[in-house]
């Protein structure tokens, strides 16, 4: 039996159990909340790692030298791994959410306080996965092109060569440099994120957590909300983390871990600096999480309904 006869017999299988609906959704979430919001993320990238200028600055400085495709510069790497991530964060937060609240029962859907805490169990979880995969986003986001022409055969060109390099120049610990502040920032983040999703989806259509019928306005508003309020309670160490894993080996280390870090950013560049590229981040924020929670309820009920989607006053 060759390998395409292997994949076809297992397909089947695979897509009709629940954990296989929900892994296929998490995929589709994952890669529309990706491609809705890079760009900006791009952005908010180099606003952080940046000692002056306005995101429309920074946008016009690219866009005018580098071209519109460094905007999505490093997208390979989220973008290979997004199935796989999200699929993973749905599913263990779907798991830790009532295993951390024994008092609901298996018909209704888990209480806030579950929520809360289902949610801080995968934001640590999941930064064993996301931590390289932003290292190497990082990295190539901060690529210069007249840097990659000046030294064009040292240059990392993508997130594979960027992976390599790593790994020879700085071994397996260096590919989780910075995974300490992306626990600190994920675990209460992802908290807040289902929490505010679950709650603001039930404040806008009442009823919507036990029945699943809210509408797709309420999955674009709620999600968004949800990725806004997560956001605002983490960014700081955000920044912090940005510029701790901009740095490498082979360029002078600047900071010698997270207090240091904040330390010496707040020093040089006043207390502002930790706030620096929120705007963008809010925006980019609430346009991706309105497209991953849609994209996810959205193919989740498509697969568990045979492609019939129950919802009210949708838009």
């Amino acid at each position: 039996m060759n390998g395409s006869e292997i994949i076809m017999d297992f397909w089947p299988e695979f897509i009709a159990s629940s954990w296989g609906r929900e892994f296929v959704a998490g995929g589709f979430g994952g890669i529309a909340g990706i491609i809705s919001g890079y760009p900006l993320d791009t952005l908010r990238i180099r606003l952080q790692q940046s000692n002056s200028g306005s995101a429309f600055s920074i946008l016009r400085r690219v866009m005018s030298s580098e071209g519109p495709a460094a905007l999505y510069r490093g997208m390979g790497a989220p973008l290979a791994s997004v199935t796989f991530q999200n699929a993973m964060v749905f599913q263990t937060y779907a798991i830790l959410s009532r295993a951390l609240d024994s008092s609901a029962s298996a018909n209704d859907p888990p209480s806030y306080k579950g929520v809360a805490l289902g949610g801080v169990g995968t934001g640590a979880i999941q930064s064993i996965i996301l931590s390289p995969v932003e290292l190497i986003k990082i990295r190539l986001q901060l690529q210069n092109r007249n840097h990659a022409n000046l030294q064009e055969a040292a240059s990392p060109k993508g997130p594979l060569s960027v992976a390599k390099s790593i790994l020879k120049t700085e071994g397996l610990k260096g590919m989780y440099r910075g995974f300490v502040i992306t626990v600190l920032r994920d675990a209460p983040a992802y908290g807040v994120y289902f929490w505010t999703y679950e709650y603001m989806r039930e404040q806008f259509h009442p009823g919507c957590r036990k029945n699943g019928q809210e509408s797709v306005r309420t999955m674009l508003t709620a999600g968004g909300l949800a990725g806004v309020a997560s956001w605002l309670c983490c960014y700081p160490l955000d920044v912090v983390k940005t510029r701790l894993q901009a740095q490498s080996p082979s360029s002078q280390l600047k900071y010698k871990g997270i207090l240091d870090c904040f330390s010496r950013s707040v020093k040089e560049d006043g207390y502002c600096v930790i706030w620096r590229g929120l705007g963008t981040a809010v925006a980019r924020a609430f346009v991706v999480n309105g497209a991953v929670f849609a994209s996810y309820e959205t193919a989740l009920r498509c697969l568990f309904n045979n492609g019939n989607i129950q919802t009210e006053n949708t838009i």
